[in-house]
């Protein structure tokens, strides 16, 4: 195991769209999904500081001398009709391969557990591939759950389109 580095997280800003687009690409790159990927830095910018931010994202800084991005998350708020209360849906966690291995994926999660209980919200979810068992055992091994009976459902491009166009 590397020898620890001091993680840093603090939430983006601005000027930090260029490092969270290029960790995106690599995250792409890992899921096998770089063909479905079209954010572009100014639909990241107007999601995260437009007149209506539907999403936060926190960037992970390691300063080896100088200050890198070396993991980031992205997420937002959800809500719990059962419990009556919001949730925070992790959409993005991702730590560059240079970087695993030293605690920063625990460390970011950690983070955003704090935020959610600081925010009253009953719920702190997120997905994980089928395929990525490691990442599976990682959160089990934190107590999270992997649900078996839940599948996310999904309407994208046509079928969205599809779907909108029957309202009556």
């Amino acid at each position: 195991m590397p020898a620890p580095a001091t993680l840093r997280i603090a939430p983006a800003a601005p000027g930090n769209i260029v490092h969270l687009i290029e960790m995106i690409g690599e995250l792409a790159a890992f899921e096998h999904l770089s063909h479905l990927l079209e954010c572009t830095e100014e639909k990241l910018q107007a999601a995260l500081f437009g007149p209506r931010p539907c999403i936060e994202a926190l960037i992970g800084w390691v300063d080896d001398p100088a200050p890198q991005a070396v993991a980031y998350t992205i997420c937002f708020q959800n809500y719990s009709t059962f419990l009556g209360r919001p949730g925070l849906y992790l959409e993005d966690l991702y730590v560059r391969p240079a970087w695993r291995q030293r605690g920063h994926a625990r460390s970011m999660l950690t983070h955003l557990a704090a935020l959610a209980v600081e925010r009253g919200c009953g719920r702190f979810e997120w997905s994980v591939l089928d395929w990525n068992t490691g990442a599976q055992d990682f959160y089990r091994g934190l107590g999270a759950e992997v649900l078996p009976d839940w599948r996310i459902t999904r309407l994208t491009g046509k079928a969205l389109e599809r779907l909108a166009g029957n309202r009556s």
